[in-house]
């Protein structure tokens, strides 16, 4: 269960309380708001985006925006969907940019279970996250979104589509494609490392 939520739709009384007082102007309490969702919109705008410098200050203009936007929120829904919206807005915007064009990420580690011990899981485990990291750069940056948000923040449909104001059939329809496309980029460049890291071992 996600920072701040009672369930899949319910809204947790603290988190609302401390959303109205907030909206009051009490800043104390938006800091709390703030800590809880920091490292969940901070990880949501680096797998779109793949820099730590550039997903940090994506999450503190994420929490701005939505800090002067509070007073249009209702605070009977939960503030998740809508901070991650609002993060994996400005991470696509980003990613369209010429900015992007920049280094990714240098630390892809997290981007694939790992391989196993030893000197053939680890050459398996280093080609992997190189070889998915290169192909996820590849896919739209709606596609990579809907990815990031369902493989590794593990969203329901449901809650990818609230985050990203769209619909669930079209959440389902990006993250297909999605997936074909990298299954037919990693499939057989991952295939040749086996080979080549048997040969090593």
């Amino acid at each position: 269960m996600k920072a701040g939520e009672s369930g899949a739709t319910g809204v947790d009384p603290v988190e609302s309380q401390l959303l109205e007082k907030a909206q009051r102007g009490n800043a104390f309490a938006f800091e709390e708001v703030v800590r809880r969702y920091q490292r969940q919109v901070y990880a949501a705008a680096a797998r779109i985006v793949r820099r730590h410098d550039v997903a940090d200050d994506l999450a503190q203009e994420a929490f701005l925006r939505a800090y002067q936007a509070l007073g249009s929120f209702d605070t009977r829904r939960p503030f998740g969907p809508w901070i991650r919206k609002i993060a994996v807005n400005l991470a696509i915007n980003h990613v369209r940019s010429p900015e992007a064009r920049e280094d990714p990420l240098p630390e892809s580690h997290d981007l694939t279970p790992s391989a196993g011990d030893g000197p053939l899981g680890v050459l398996l485990e280093r080609e992997a996250q190189d070889v998915l990291a290169r192909a996820m750069e590849a896919l739209p940056p709606e596609q990579q979104a809907v990815f990031a948000l369902r493989v590794f923040e593990e969203l329901s449909y449901q809650e990818i589509a609230e985050s990203l104001g769209i619909q669930a059939g079209t959440v389902m329809s990006r993250l297909s494609r999605a997936r074909e496309k990298l299954r037919h980029t990693v499939a057989p460049y991952l295939g040749g490392a086996v080979v080549r890291a048997k040969g090593t071992s």
